[in-house]
This record gives C-alpha cells, sequence and structure tokens, in this order.
C-alpha cells in the first residue's frame, strides 16, 4: 500500500462524511421497517469476519458494503419505535451532531490544561444539570461535590463505593489492604453493577447484603436496619448503602428518606442510583422522586435514557 492510500484526504472524507450522514437520515426514517431483533445466530456474525487483522486497506465503498451486509443482519434497533426492552435509548439530530464534532475535535479531556473548554464545559452542563435535577446544591462544582461524566451508571456506582471504602478506612485504623469486615447493602431489585462492583472493589458479594423488598419492589426500609444493626453486633463494618430511584425491572423507587436517615445514624455512605428515573425529575410533577436527597453522598442518572442524548 503506497503512503497515499494510507490516508484519507480532506476532500475524500468531507464526501464520505456526506454520505454517512445521509445513509442515517434515511436509516431513521426506515427504522421501523426493520425486525427490532436481530435474527442471527450466535457467532454467525464473527463468522463472516476475517481470521485475521488485514494487512491492506480497501476502500471506503467496500466496508461499507461489509457494514451493510455483515454488521446491519446482527444490530437490534434500539431506536425503532416498536423496541420496548430495557429502556428507551432515545438518541437525536443535535446528540449525534454532538458528538461527530466531539469525535472530529478529537481532544483530550484528563486535565484542565488539555483542553480547558473540555473541562469547564463538563463541568459547567453538569452544575446545571444538577439544578434541573433539583439537586441539593452540594452537589454542584461550587459546593464540596460536582458532576463528572462516567462511562455508565455502573462504573458510576464502583466510583462511588471506592470513595465510601477509603472513607471507611479513614474511621478504621486499617492501612494496608482492604478490610475484610466491610459490609454493603442495596435491595434484591438494585442492578447487577452493585454485585460487580463489590467484586471489583475487594468487598466480595459474600459482603454485599441483598434486602428483601416490599410488594412495590421497593427497599425494605426496617430490614435494612436491622441487618446493619445484626452485622455490627458480629462485629463487621457496614459502611456503605445504593438506594435505587427507578429498579431496572419495575422502575421501583427506594424510600431514600427512611434510607437516608438510617445512614446518618450508622455513618454509611448513601449512593443513590437514579439511573433509571433520574432524568424524569426534570418535569416539576415528579420532583419528589429525588425526595430524601439531602442525604445523598453520591448520586447518578443517565441522560441518555428519556433525554434524547446518545450513550
Amino acid at each position: 500500500m503506497d503512503k497515499k492510500s494510507q490516508h484519507m484526504d480532506a476532500e475524500t472524507f468531507r464526501q464520505h462524511g456526506y454520505a454517512l450522514v445521509d445513509w442515517l437520515v434515511d436509516y431513521q426514517k426506515r427504522v421501523e421497517d426493520y425486525p427490532v431483533l436481530s435474527p442471527v445466530e450466535p457467532g454467525q456474525i464473527r463468522a463472516q469476519l476475517p481470521e485475521s487483522i488485514p494487512e491492506q486497506g480497501e476502500p471506503f465503498e467496500t466496508i461499507f458494503r461489509d457494514f451493510e451486509n455483515v454488521i446491519m443482519p446482527g444490530i437490534t434497533h434500539w431506536q425503532s419505535p416498536n423496541f420496548f426492552g430495557y429502556f428507551p435509548a432515545n438518541i437525536s439530530g443535535p446528540s449525534v451532531l454532538g458528538e461527530l464534532l466531539s469525535a472530529g475535535l478529537g481532544v483530550q479531556g484528563m486535565l484542565w490544561l488539555t483542553s480547558p473548554a473540555c473541562t469547564e464545559l463538563e463541568t459547567h452542563v453538569l452544575d446545571w444539570l444538577a439544578d434541573a435535577l433539583g439537586l441539593p446544591d452540594v452537589f454542584k462544582s461550587s459546593g464540596e461535590g460536582g458532576g463528572v461524566i462516567q462511562d455508565s451508571a455502573s462504573s458510576a456506582t464502583l466510583c462511588a463505593l471506592l470513595s465510601a471504602r477509603e472513607r471507611a478506612s479513614r474511621f478504621d485504623s486499617k492501612e494496608n489492604g482492604v478490610d475484610n469486615r466491610l459490609v454493603a447493602y442495596c435491595s434484591s431489585a438494585t442492578h447487577s453493577s452493585m454485585e460487580k462492583a463489590a467484586m471489583i472493589a475487594g468487598i466480595g458479594r459474600e459482603r454485599l447484603r441483598k434486602i428483601s423488598t416490599d410488594r412495590a419492589g421497593a427497599i425494605n426500609a426496617e430490614a435494612l436496619q436491622k441487618a446493619i444493626e445484626h452485622d455490627l453486633a458480629e462485629g463487621l463494618l457496614p459502611f456503605f448503602v445504593c438506594a435505587t430511584v427507578g429498579t431496572t425491572a419495575t422502575l421501583a423507587i427506594d424510600p431514600v428518606p427512611a434510607i437516608g436517615a438510617i445512614c446518618k445514624q450508622y455513618r454509611l455512605w448513601l449512593h443513590v442510583d437514579a439511573a433509571m428515573a433520574g432524568s424524569a425529575t426534570i418535569c416539576p410533577e415528579f420532583s419528589h422522586l429525588h425526595a430524601g436527597m439531602d442525604f445523598a453522598d453520591s448520586y447518578c442518572f443517565n441522560p441518555h435514557k428519556w433525554m434524547f442524548t446518545n450513550f
């Protein structure tokens, strides 16, 4: 392959960019015509791919033809109006254009110096969202906290758990490794990312207590307190509770005020996972879903659910 063919020049990029945008517009117009669930069998997509990385490049048209013939049959069409699984993934034109602009700039935002606008825009927009969601001022950058965009609510839960673990280690004299007495709590309806976070953080699933729920699918606050008292009597160290605002299975809302009071009593970190229903609180009539947020140490929600934002 000669040097010229290794690089897409500006005009070729423009040409294929226009073609790709046209294709996406047409796709969105006809998305309802596709079967929502992909009909392929396990391994069918991979069997059509080369066994090893190609050593020679191919024209854009050839690559895109492979995309249409190999990849598209294996797509589950989340944007279809006939899709009712999991949760809505409502992209929008502005969201796609914003992602395209971000990709085209290709900036790195790990530090303020690496792109000041990246850090300041993220910080400011997340302050906007804290106001829009009716969160306490402590969650804004002007207070003790401030928002950070994570790659998913699962990562946010892990970050919260790690932060809680570090705070608990300051209360206790243990300094070498993870204190194996630490105990975390959630409901039996909490998202599976909580259990994964416990394993990654070194707490272990055997130290994650899954508390029973009531008929509405919300955590039983009385059962939570009894579990905490039992673990304390056993010489264990309760340190973290995850409350859910909108469980994935039934959209159940945990009683955050009651849970928060318990966490305050025992000095436990309260993380509120509002990934599913947090966006709804932008509407004033749903602001009650954030009752008790004054007790929370950390909070996460997913704008890609209900806010027309790409995942």
